[in-house]
């Protein structure tokens, strides 16, 4: 387990929060709890870094970031987990995620219900089923892999996929998020990573819509 507190601040103090939606208000901030969860090689660090980094640096919040990896750094089991504030974080672990972002069957049998039960649950729907009945009403079915893979390169799924979570939460600007994915890619691949964000972004847009 490694833990990072990406350009935020940590406060001793705890109290329980109160949850809303895509929100914990506690103690009269607002706190946001996100799991990215998947497998080695899919950037799932990537994605919590990239978050995190949209969130601090562009959107003007408070961010903690743990990441767990598997036995294997690629092909094994990971996740990163977020919090964001918009005042300093005084618990920087996650108690009970409100955003769950999952890219494969593993992490989804692991973590899918352990997410709050008002909480928004995204998922690549070509690595992931759902059996039997969601663990949340809020479920988003993105096919972030075959986006990528049409775009030419299947390692930008987890772009798409923020894209996707962009799109559909709100829970950093989208134009933070986009210059956040663009300063943290090597040069000669911003116009893919760029590519693959817009495609998610409006693949998120046109789900949220079907599902009001």
């Amino acid at each position: 387990m490694h833990i990072e507190n990406i350009y935020g601040k940590v406060r001793g103090e705890y109290q329980k929060p109160e949850v809303h939606s895509h929100y914990i208000r506690m103690s009269g901030a607002l706190r946001s709890e996100i799991r990215f969860a998947g497998f080695g090689g899919q950037g799932i660090i990537s994605a919590g870094k990239i978050t995190g980094r949209a969130a601090a640096i562009y959107d003007g919040k408070e961010v903690v970031l743990m990441q767990s990896y598997g036995p294997e750094a690629r092909g094994g089991a990971c996740n990163a987990d977020l919090v964001v504030a918009d005042s300093p974080i005084g618990y920087p672990r996650i108690n009970l995620p409100n955003l769950v972002v999952i890219m494969s069957q593993e992490a989804y049998d692991k973590y899918g219900h352990t997410i709050k039960p008002k909480g928004t649950l995204i998922i690549d729907e070509d690595l992931v089923e759902i059996s039997g009945k969601p663990p949340v009403e809020s479920v988003y079915t993105i096919p972030a892999t075959r986006i990528a893979d049409g775009l030419g390169k299947r390692i930008v799924a987890n772009v798409v996929m923020l894209g996707a979570l962009t799109a559909i939460t709100g829970i950093v600007a989208k134009e933070a998020m986009l210059e956040a994915i663009l300063s943290s890619v090597p040069p000669k691949t911003k116009d893919l990573n760029g590519s693959a964000f817009t495609a998610g972004y409006e693949r998120g847009k046109g789900v949220k819509s079907a599902a009001t």
